[in-house]
Order: C-alpha cells, then sequence, then structure tokens
C-alpha cells in the first residue's frame, strides 16, 4: 500500500519555479507625453531613451518596479526574517502611438502588438505647458489627446471584432450554445465600439465575460490615467479638476505626476526625498502612488508569508479563495490544499506575532471557501 499522504506546512517552501510573475501594465500615450521619463523614473534608471521627437523608442523597455508597502517592515520587525521580498508590477514602456496608428501609421502594428500583452493600461496624458518639448499636434490639449489614444485603441479592437464577427455568425448557424453565445457578445461588442465607446463600457453576464476574453480586445483591459503635470499644476490642480477637462467619468482612477520631480528625486537619498517632497506640500511621490493605483487597476490584492527565512508579498486576484492563494505559491499547494491558517495584518501586527494572535484567539483556520483578504498573514497546509 503507498504511504498515506502527510499535511506540509507550507511556508517558505519554494523551489525556484515558485516565484510569481510580475503584473504586467502598459505604459501608453502620444509621443512626447513623458512616458520614457517616467519609466526612468519609476524603475529609477535611465534605460529608456527620451528625446525630444516622436518615436525615439521603439521597442518597448520593461522595468519590473517594487511595490511600496510599510507592512513589510513591520512584519519584518517582529520575525526577524533573513529577507524581505515585496511584490511587483511590471511596466512596459511603450513607444507613442499616432493618429492612424490602427491603420500601421508610425509603427502602430508594432506597438499595439506590445499593448496587447499588458493586462492593463496606463495612458501618459500631458498637461504641462512649454514649447520647449514638441508637441505632435502642435499643442497642448489634454482631452484632445486622451480621445485621439482611445479612438486609436477603439479602431484597433473594431477591426478585431469584425473580423470575429464573420466567424462567429457561420459557427452560431449549427446551434452550438457556446457560438451563439459569442456571436451575441461580439454583436454587443461591435455597437459600443461603433459608438467611439471602450469595450469595457459594455455591460456582460459572467458566461458573456468569458467569452469576451478571448477576443483580446485593448480597450477592456483596466484603464488608469497619469498626468503628467508642471510643478504648478500639482499644487493647484485637483484630480476632480483633471478630470473634466479630460472628460472622464467621475470615478475614473487619475495620478497626477510630475516628471521634473520624480527626475529629481532619483538622485535625493529617503530622507533628502522626504525634505523635498514636504517642501512641495506632498507626503508621497507621484510615482507610488502611481504603482499602487497600477496594482488596484490590475484588480490585486496582497498577502503575506511570515518566517524566519523571508517575509513575503505575494499577489492574489480581488476574491480569490485561499487555495487560489496557495497556488500562487506553488501549484502544489492548491492541489493538496487542506487549509490556511489565517491572521488578520493588524492582529498580526498588534499581538506581537503569530504566538501572541494565537493567545488571543485571532488566529483562524480557513478551508477552501475562504475569500483571500488583503493583509492576511496565511501558512498554508497541504497533502503531497
Amino acid at each position: 500500500m503507498p504511504p498515506p499522504s502527510i499535511p506540509r506546512l507550507a511556508l517558505l517552501v519554494f523551489s525556484r519555479h515558485t516565484a510569481p510573475m510580475a503584473l504586467r501594465m502598459g505604459i501608453v500615450g502620444l509621443p512626447n507625453v513623458g512616458k520614457s521619463t517616467l519609466f526612468n523614473a519609476l524603475t529609477r534608471t535611465r534605460a529608456a531613451q527620451a528625446s525630444n521627437f516622436p518615436f525615439c523608442t521603439i521597442d518597448p523597455n520593461v522595468g519590473i518596479v517594487e511595490v511600496p508597502d510599510v507592512r513589510l517592515d513591520r512584519l519584518a520587525a517582529i520575525v526577524h526574517p533573513q529577507k524581505i521580498i515585496p511584490a511587483t508590477v511590471e511596466f512596459l514602456d511603450i513607444a507613442g502611438l499616432v493618429k492612424d496608428a490602427h491603420k500601421g501609421e508610425g509603427l502602430g502594428n508594432q506597438f499595439l502588438g506590445s499593448i496587447r500583452e499588458a493586462e492593463a493600461l496606463c495612458h501618459i496624458v500631458r498637461f504641462f505647458p512649454g514649447e520647449s518639448i514638441m508637441h505632435v499636434e502642435g499643442s497642448v490639449d489634454p482631452k484632445r489627446d486622451r480621445e485621439t489614444i482611445e479612438t486609436e485603441l477603439i479602431l484597433a479592437d473594431l477591426q478585431s471584432v469584425e473580423k470575429r464577427l464573420d466567424r462567429a455568425r457561420s459557427a452560431a448557424k449549427t446551434g452550438d450554445k457556446e457560438k451563439v453565445r459569442e456571436l451575441a457578445v461580439a454583436e454587443k461588442l461591435k455597437a459600443a465600439l461603433d459608438t467611439g465607446k471602450l469595450a469595457q463600457s459594455v455591460t456582460l453576464t459572467e458566461e458573456e465575460d468569458s467569452a469576451a476574453r478571448s477576443f483580446f480586445l485593448l480597450t477592456r483591459k483596466p484603464l488608469l490615467y497619469a498626468l503628467n503635470v508642471s510643478e504648478e499644476q500639482l499644487k493647484e490642480l485637483s484630480e476632480e479638476r483633471a478630470r473634466q477637462i479630460l472628460g472622464i467619468e467621475d470615478d475614473a482612477p487619475v495620478i497626477l505626476v510630475c516628471a521634473k520631480v520624480e527626475e529629481e528625486l532619483q538622485d535625493l537619498s529617503p530622507e533628502e526625498g522626504t525634505e523635498y517632497l514636504s517642501g512641495l506640500g506632498l507626503t508621497s511621490s507621484g510615482l507610488d502612488r502611481l504603482i499602487h493605483a497600477a496594482y488596484r487597476a490590475l484588480g490585486y490584492i496582497t498577502f503575506f508569508t511570515a518566517g524566519p527565512k523571508e517575509v513575503r508579498a505575494w499577489t492574489v486576484r480581488r476574491g480569490a479563495k485561499a487555495p487560489q492563494a496557495a497556488g500562487v505559491i506553488h501549484t502544489d499547494f492548491e492541489r493538496g490544499f487542506i487549509r490556511a491558517e489565517t491572521i488578520a495584518y493588524e492582529d498580526y501586527v498588534q499581538l506581537s506575532g503569530e504566538q501572541g494572535a494565537k493567545a488571543a484567539g485571532k488566529a483562524r483556520s480557513e478551508g477552501k471557501e475562504y475569500v483571500v483578504q488583503d493583509g492576511d498573514v496565511m501558512l498554508f497546509k497541504f497533502n503531497v
């Protein structure tokens, strides 16, 4: 007889294959709006070429950026690990799109192909004035520029949907339920795109949404607006007013960032940076806010593992259940999931760690239906 399966603790038992992939966000916008400058500041490098002419970036630059999270340091102060590993977001600096990019203008096909690789989009829109940096349209007009980029994405999606429609109409004649559903979804999406709306504006059922994902549409991706402003605008412009200027929904995610300020912060120590931001009336950098906003736009939350070898932040989709979280660490953990020993972050910190939380009755044993909460400190048990 084979030996019985043995429950194992899944804390810090990782192979070289277990590191999760970085969440991927594409940076898009017109040429000369500050995409490469902000990318360099995000990654604290000067890897991306930033020049005063269109298409200085051809192949997308890629940078993996740590998600700032003070909770990691607080957990580490309790368990004293050998190392701390934060969550990450991968940014793709995609060259500037121009009008008629969907037809291939300005290397449009190549750029749109790079955008398809991203899970979400960060649209950099130029707000800062100044004639020293040329604008491809000859003037600064944030609403016009936003519409130019979104129109190109919509037209590219429309081409994709129209191609699928021809096949879907033929396939639906068989009466196959999935093919009929695909046709209905394609018609809904085309109706919206035809009127200049983003595909994400279309309300779909769970089954329809599953079908829509197979279309790989650009405008169904989560969209975040990062507004490249001057120092003066950074102090005076509110997010509400910025949304009005852009002509977007009141709840659309908007971050104000001054590329000049962020560039200067690269060369300062953390203490000097804090003092510099304080002088501008700011408590955090625009890039820190942008990274957090990107993380939210991608629909992820963080859970932690904490032990003597490492304190680590792991990313999981909001609404994920405990076995899925275990699977982020290793697929074996999800397949053999038994339960998750779970402590809320606040309880873990206030009660000085696992033993204190257990003594206070704040440690829980959660099963397969438990929905992971942001900040959970988790220890998985599984069968091998």
